[in-house]
């Protein structure tokens, strides 16, 4: 499969929005608080959950709940037509990405002078790829101040801490073999003597300005400073940490932004710990996108029956990236279901059910996207390999509807630093926001109009 375009200076400026989305992401709690500065520029309300709420068509609005995970959703002007078909047209991805997380004792004191940082695996990382990297943290802490206990963002923005490896000279087997053991190779170093026990909380209390003895709890997750960048002889490369699976976050919530569609709702969701099953109270297999439909409903005066009639005629695209075709080992992808960089969004689908795409949901947004002039690759693994899975099938467990799997094409997913298509930036948004414009009209499993 070739690529015929060329990566043009506005594909180059989108991925350059994109690394900056990223990096003022380094923690699924600041990438609910990137979320929400763009939802609140673009003159969206927030409706917190434990307020009540007020919908009208027309109107623009946002929730949130553990500070990590966003629903926003456009009310279409038109949604009480006669003509309309009342339904909600959803994009889903997710904030958080594999890293290592700081245990509530995290200083180790030794060996010698040393101190390191005790952490352990947030999802399933490469974890080789951490090595030798300049590292900050990131993440909330809870302050104390008198009776009242907050919640505060913290990234301290520098390098404070390196996991080192070891001398080819002490392991001359390295280059056959290397599998690190988490619980002593992969512990941070963050002084050679100067700082001692105590000086975590000391860096993050000066970063909120808070004395130290005020922190009384924090989630901090170790931050790769290495430099995001668009690269290569025409710049058709984007490289960052965490393009799995702000990418599909950013496009998503991009086409959104963009969007503008009169007859039914447009939904956004960005759920946080997909990395680690989504099985918490704001993850995709939380009551939280259930909740929030059906509060919808309700603020728009319609009952119980309207919701369940509008969710059997909705329909999710679950944005979470795809594996491109490796250049040296381009046996590990099938040989016919692939895709590559630049050549647009990828449908995913997987007959264990991992992914959510069926022939229906492939059919509709394939079409969608056709009539829209907007590329679409295709993806399964191989059949003697097993594939991941992602956040389409576990949202439907709570909320069911038609759904398809989709994303970006990338290369060393789950790396400390993953490559995509520059170009891809700009076609993911437009798949979604192609999405998004269109009136899906879902009779059933028996088909659909784009009206």
């Amino acid at each position: 499969m070739a690529n015929t375009s060329k990566t043009s200076a506005a594909d180059v400026a989108l991925a350059e929005e994109l690394i900056d989305f990223i990096q003022k992401s380094p923690s699924m709690f600041h990438t609910a608080a990137t979320i929400r500065t763009y939802l609140d520029e673009a003159g969206f309300t927030y409706l917190p959950e434990t307020a009540a709420w007020e919908v009208r068509p027309g109107g623009s609005y946002y929730t949130c709940r553990n500070n990590s995970s966003v629903i926003a959703w456009k009310v279409g002007e038109k949604l009480n037509d006669e003509a309309s078909s009342y339904h909600f047209q959803l994009a889903a991805s997710h904030s958080d990405s594999p890293t290592f997380k700081l245990k509530t004792a995290c200083e180790l004191d030794g060996p010698s002078s040393y101190l390191r940082l005790d952490t352990e695996a947030y999802g399933g990382m490469i974890d080789y790829t951490w090595f030798d990297k300049p590292l900050s943290l990131a993440g909330r802490v809870l302050v104390r101040d008198g009776a009242r206990i907050e919640s505060h963002l913290v990234s301290l923005d520098r390098d404070v801490a390196l996991i080192p490896s070891l001398a080819i000279h002490m392991n001359r087997a390295m280059n056959e073999k290397f599998s690190p053991n988490r619980a002593s190779d992969l512990c941070p170093i963050m002084s050679a003597g100067d700082c001692t026990v105590g000086t975590v909380d000391a860096l993050v209390a000066e970063a909120l300005g808070v004395a130290p003895e005020q922190i009384v709890a924090r989630d901090l997750f170790l931050v790769n400073r290495q430099r995001a960048c668009v690269w290569g002889a025409a710049s058709e490369f984007v490289s960052s940490p965490k393009l799995d699976d702000l990418a599909c976050a950013f496009t998503s919530l991009k086409a959104l932004l963009a969007s503008d569609s009169q007859r039914d709702v447009s939904v956004y969701c960005c759920f946080d710990n997909e990395e680690v099953g989504s099985n918490t109270k704001q993850g995709a297999m939380s009551t939280l996108l259930a909740d929030t439909l059906g509060r919808i409903n309700a603020a728009l005066g319609k009952d119980e029956e309207a919701l369940r009639r509008a969710i059997a005629g909705s329909m999710l695209v679950s944005c979470d990236n795809a594996h491109a075709v490796h250049p040296n080992q381009s046996d590990k992808s099938d040989a016919l279901n692939r895709c590559v960089l630049n050549g647009g969004i990828v449908v995913k689908e997987a007959a264990n059910q991992k992914y959510c795409t069926d022939a229906f949901s492939r059919a509709v947004f394939a079409a969608v996207c056709a009539d829209a002039g907007v590329p679409v690759q295709v993806f399964a693994n191989r059949s003697d390999m097993a594939g991941g899975s992602t956040l389409g099938n576990l949202s439907n467990t709570q909320v069911s509807m038609h759904a398809v799997d989709v994303g970006l094409p990338q290369l060393a997913m789950h790396s400390s630093y993953e490559t995509g298509g520059t170009r891809d930036v700009a076609l993911a948004i437009a798949a979604v926001k192609a999405f998004y414009d269109a009136d899906v009209r879902i009779d059933g499993a028996d088909g659909a109009t784009l009206a």
